[in-house]
């Protein structure tokens, strides 16, 4: 371990919540615990300061805000996801099990990217069904994306889920407006010219005539999306284009 890390610590927490009523604790917190013992980095690298300190923290059962925050700096201080879990599991057997069951999801939320729900584990979080493989658009998608039509009989819409990273092409819709309605996962839209917006749970797009777009999913999220089509006029059609590069895609975060 050892790791070296010349990132400079300047905090202001402690003045920011506790200063009115604890100046000399947040003088403690901010400009010696922070200032200076996170700051000696020649005796041990902010790396290994981030290990001790989640370990110390969990060991005492303190599985709150503080932690994550701790977490969080291990991440940015280089903790990689494998050295995290090994230490969390070497010390449940010293500090207890209970404590590292209550860490563990803290490291799985912030280290998220590495956790990709297969399938079912996403059926089972989303209360919208997958549907059936999307087979008669396949050629205008990259991945495998899934429909299932609500009502379709009388107009209703269809809910539509990408697995990771799956997107569809560019395209168009003329005389037509399209509305998107996220109800799970994450994934992004995008129009020709402008930057991509994220699309999380709650997310409501109303996709204008004549735009050149695309939608999809994140690179680790799958991302579920109600879409209907509204202001349908005379000899309303969809235009597909182009796909989505990567050098598009890979990009956004």
């Amino acid at each position: 371990m050892n790791k070296p890390n010349q990132k400079h610590f300047t905090q202001t927490a402690g003045r920011t919540v506790l200063g009115e009523i604890a100046p000399e604790f947040a003088h403690l917190n901010d400009d010696i615990l922070f200032g200076e013992v996170w700051n000696r980095q020649a005796e041990l690298s902010a790396h290994d300061r981030s290990l001790v300190t989640i370990v110390t923290q969990m060991a005492q059962g303190l599985t709150g805000d503080a932690l994550k925050s701790h977490i969080r700096m291990a991440k940015e201080h280089g903790v990689t996801l494998q050295e995290l879990t090994e230490v969390i599991t070497h010390s449940a057997f010293y500090c207890g099990w209970p404590k590292a069951w209550a860490t563990l999801p803290m490291v799985k939320e912030i280290y998220g990217e590495n956790f990709v729900q297969t399938k079912d584990e996403f059926q089972m979080s989303t209360s919208y069904p997958i549907g059936s493989p999307n087979d008669g658009y396949a050629k205008y998608f990259i991945g495998q994306s899934y429909l299932a039509p609500m009502d379709a009989e009388n107009g209703g819409p269809i809910n539509v889920t990408f697995e990771p990273r799956c997107r569809n092409n560019w395209h168009i819709h003329h005389k037509s407006v399209q509305v998107l309605i996220c109800v799970s996962g994450r994934g992004w839209y995008q129009e020709w010219g402008k930057e991509a917006v994220e699309m999380t749970p709650g997310t409501v797009i109303a996709i204008p005539t004549e735009v050149k777009h695309w939608h999809g999913a994140a690179k680790d999220s799958w991302f579920q999306h109600l879409s209907y089509m509204t202001r349908v006029e005379e000899g309303a059609s969809n235009e597909w284009l182009e796909p989505v590069g990567d050098d598009v895609y890979d990009t956004l975060k």
